[in-house]
């Protein structure tokens, strides 16, 4: 399965009808257009997918904005994984072991590597399986 096959498969509960990937970060945030030309960013260790932009130029106005571009890059978080666990092998992206919506810390022992497909795949399941829940909930993770 190819990685647009795998976000819609993950991420289609949301509404989300991916036409193209256009950008991925060092935590495998993804920008994704769909169907209908709107942009969505998928946020793993927030296990969000979420509308950012209407169209390519509303994202082009969005990239020039310090705010976006600084949580986009992530540079203080991708310099620590670096650090401790160097460049990511081809296919293989950082993550926080257990998502910051979950309670995971963003900080060197939550850090790991995990290939980009499993990344958007299990986020979306978390996701999934957390809808609806108001904040504070408590779950309890299953992972087979």
């Amino acid at each position: 399965m190819d990685l647009l096959d795998t976000v819609r498969t993950a991420w289609g509960f949301t509404g989300l009808e991916a036409r193209s990937i256009i950008d991925q970060n060092a935590f495998g945030n993804l920008l994704i257009e769909d169907a209908a030309g709107r942009i969505w960013r998928i946020c793993p260790e927030e296990l969000s997918c979420k509308r950012v932009a209407s169209s390519s130029q509303e994202l082009q106005e969005l990239r020039e904005l310090l705010d976006f571009v600084t949580d986009w890059e992530m540079q203080r978080l991708v310099s620590l994984a670096t650090s401790v666990l160097g460049p990511p092998t081809e296919g293989r992206c950082y993550c926080l072991k257990i998502p910051a919506v979950l309670g995971g810390k963003y900080e060197r022992d939550n850090i790991g590597t995990i290939t980009l497909s499993e990344l958007i795949s299990a986020s979306g399941e978390m996701a999934l399986q957390i809808k609806g829940l108001p904040d504070g909930a408590k779950v309890e993770l299953k992972m087979v």
